[in-house]
């Protein structure tokens, strides 16, 4: 009988655990945890303070799901190597961080689309991205404030609507509108095009690759190489800009020009030159991409590598079972009950 118990106890586990892996774990802040079969289902059940674990898999959120209360969202992770046997963890879809919200997070998720902050003139605060693989940041009203952006792979243009944000250690496309922030040790890879006049095509064009008000700009890899205004369709002009704005404290960035303080010019190099896996600019965060020999006296100061951050190793606080209690036998009922505690990893 105890053999036929243990054998059954553990084909429970077996099958809670594949359970498991097709749904979604709920943790709410007093240790309560629920399970939900959709990640939509998973929002609106939760109470605030709750962490949202996501397994490996795709989940579809639809823009009428909006988050309006504090949660924390964990996935698995977004990277093509993640050892987790579920693999990453995919959202189809936009997340949105709506009034109610504050102290909210998301991390080690594949987005296809935006995190947006603060819908409608709602000032929501303190919101936290990582680890995670996103089209863009769409920060929609300049009342929020403390906004964190580390160690995300960003595709797209972020716009920050003049709040303020510490943007470190990402992979990013062109950033806009951040003001009293702090953008430091990010790789940035491209320009953000803008017409101030309208659609014409005699308009004022501008191409920006940074515009932030009175905030600190360091110690980032910088590879657009344009900084000029050239003439084109008569009275109207493209003007290409590293750094738009004003009150800046810019230094110690690398970069092909001479731009803010104590810059790292590395002159007109080849960045295939300077980097392994830079593939012509189609850098891929799971590629192992890194400097070469020769500038690798840049690796542990500039960029996504900086301040003792492997970003090649970025990890979400995936949860691990730290106890577990099985019932001697099953109820009236034939039923096994398993209780099973877990704890998020650092």
């Amino acid at each position: 009988m105890k053999k036929r118990l243990i054998l059954a106890a553990i084909a429970a586990l077996m099958t809670m655990a594949t359970a498991m892996a097709q749904q979604i774990a709920v943790v709410s802040e007093s240790g309560e945890t629920d399970v939900y079969q959709t990640f939509q289902a998973a929002i609106e059940g939760a109470t605030p303070g709750s962490v949202i674990y996501l397994p490996g898999g795709g989940f579809t959120i639809t823009d009428d799901v909006k988050i309006t209360k504090k949660l924390t969202i964990i996935g698995i992770g977004h990277k093509s190597n993640n050892d987790n046997v579920d693999g990453n963890t995919k959202i189809l879809g936009n997340i949105w961080f709506n009034e109610g919200s504050s102290g909210s997070a998301i991390m080690g998720c594949h987005i296809s689309g935006n995190v947006n902050i603060g819908e409608n003139g709602v000032t929501v605060n303190y919101i936290m991205v990582k680890f995670c693989n996103l089209n863009s940041v769409q920060v929609m009203n300049n009342t929020c404030i403390d906004i964190l952006i580390n160690q995300n792979y960003i595709r797209s243009t972020s716009h920050f609507n003049q709040s303020n944000a510490r943007i470190s250690n990402n992979i990013i496309h062109s950033i806009y509108g951040v003001n009293n922030g702090i953008i430091t040790n990010n790789i940035l890879i491209d320009y953000f095009g803008y017409d101030p006049n309208g659609s014409s095509q005699y308009a004022t064009m501008h191409y920006v690759c940074i515009g932030a008000n009175n905030s600190i700009i360091s110690n980032n890899i910088i590879i657009p190489d344009k900084n000029y205004v050239n003439d084109f369709y008569g009275p109207g002009y493209y003007k290409w800009m590293i750094f738009e704005g004003s009150g800046n404290v810019i230094s110690s960035n690398l970069l092909k020009l001479d731009l803010g303080d104590n810059p790292i010019n590395i002159g007109n190099v080849d960045w295939n030159n300077v980097f392994v896996n830079y593939n012509n600019g189609t850098i891929d965060p799971s590629s192992n991409f890194h400097f070469k020999e020769e500038y690798m006296q840049y690796e542990g100061q500039i960029g996504v590598y900086a301040d003792g951050v492997d970003f090649d190793k970025q990890t979400a606080p995936v949860p691990y079972i730290v106890a577990k209690r099985i019932a001697e036998e099953t109820d009236a009922a034939g039923q096994l009950k398993i209780q099973v505690r877990v704890k998020a990893g650092e």
